[in-house]
């Protein structure tokens, strides 16, 4: 069956999901099998395993096993999440962050241009420069950091490779995880449960999403299908300080030492922005649902179902 060629009603649609050992590649997956997609994931160096979803490793750097990827998926759709995502190892290794970061989506774009596969790409609140909160999709990008700068050329390279591409750009994410991709909120419940003092920014403010709610935006920007840029934040600005107050209420951990602090107190190798929430009311209006921050907490503090979710911890191989 060549790529283009129209399946019948009766079989599954075929989701390609890149960087499946990551946190959003993690919870995308399972909400994309939950949605009736039949899933193939990708990883690089981590192994990963999910419940009825196909996995296979390689190094989307090399252009020829893209290639043969995709001849071999015939995917229905692609959503591209991997990328080297630690803002401080791309400031001090720029040159493996361009590779990864810039050309892999962009070639990957192009690929799927030259078959018609609708395409995502995810990108970040960190294209700006946190000064002029909150930010539509038209707004000017002005990055602080190499990682939000090469996130930046991408969005360019992707659009132009194929302008019919979604590139959903993406706030600070929050949820359950496997054992090798966790969020924020793991290190925050970590050391609130230890007792240790956890020093929050109350002068950096973005607008927090969990995994879940993440990847249905994506599905619903692939299905749409959303063509050019969109944003998927949530519905609350919040500092991380506010954030972390949230989740001492929500799990109930009174003896939780949260203590503000502010970004010229803790120096990194990477600059950080001030305000980088997301005006998504072009989502909203699309359909995209984010719950309050205190009822995604919420469902994260309640036990586990034996049902397979984005919330719930699977095991990793």
């Amino acid at each position: 069956m060549a790529p283009n060629e129209t399946r019948p009603e009766s079989q599954e649609r075929t989701l390609l999901v890149t960087g499946a050992s990551g946190f959003l590649g993690w919870n995308l997956c399972q909400v994309a099998r939950r949605q009736g997609w039949r899933v193939v994931g990708t990883f690089h160096r981590t192994p990963v395993t999910l419940p009825e979803v196909l996995l296979g490793r390689i190094d989307l750097t090399d252009f020829r096993d893209m290639k043969e990827m995709l001849r071999q998926v015939r995917p229905d759709g692609v959503i591209h999440t991997a990328a080297i995502a630690d803002a401080n190892f791309c400031q001090s290794h720029w040159r493996e962050s361009r590779r990864v970061n810039v050309e892999v989506p962009v070639n990957l774009a192009g690929l799927c241009a030259d078959r018609e596969i609708p395409f995502v790409f995810t990108s970040t609140d960190l294209v700006f420069d946190g000064e002029h909160a909150p930010y539509r999709e038209e707004d000017p990008v002005g990055p602080l950091n190499v990682y939000g700068e090469h996130k930046a050329l991408a969005e360019e390279g992707v659009l132009a490779r194929y302008p019919l591409a979604g590139v959903c750009r993406l706030p600070l994410m929050f949820g359950r995880a496997g054992t090798r991709n966790a969020s924020t909120l793991q290190w925050m419940l970590r050391e609130m449960r230890a007792g240790r003092p956890l020093r929050l920014f109350q002068d950096e403010f973005r607008t927090p999403v969990s995994g879940e709610t993440a990847s249905q935006g994506l599905l619903l920007a692939l299905e749409r299908p959303v063509h050019g840029r969109l944003h998927l934040g949530g519905t609350e600005r919040v500092s991380r300080y506010q954030f972390g107050l949230l989740v001492q209420e929500a799990f109930g951990l009174e003896q939780a030492r949260i203590v503000p602090a502010r970004q010229e107190e803790v120096p990194a190798l990477a600059p950080r922005a001030r305000d980088v929430s997301l005006d998504s009311s072009r989502a909203f209006q699309l359909g995209y649902q984010p719950p309050s921050l205190a009822q995604a907490l919420q469902v994260l503090a309640s036990p586990p179902t034996n049902d397979p979710s984005p919330f719930q911890p699977q095991e990793e191989g």
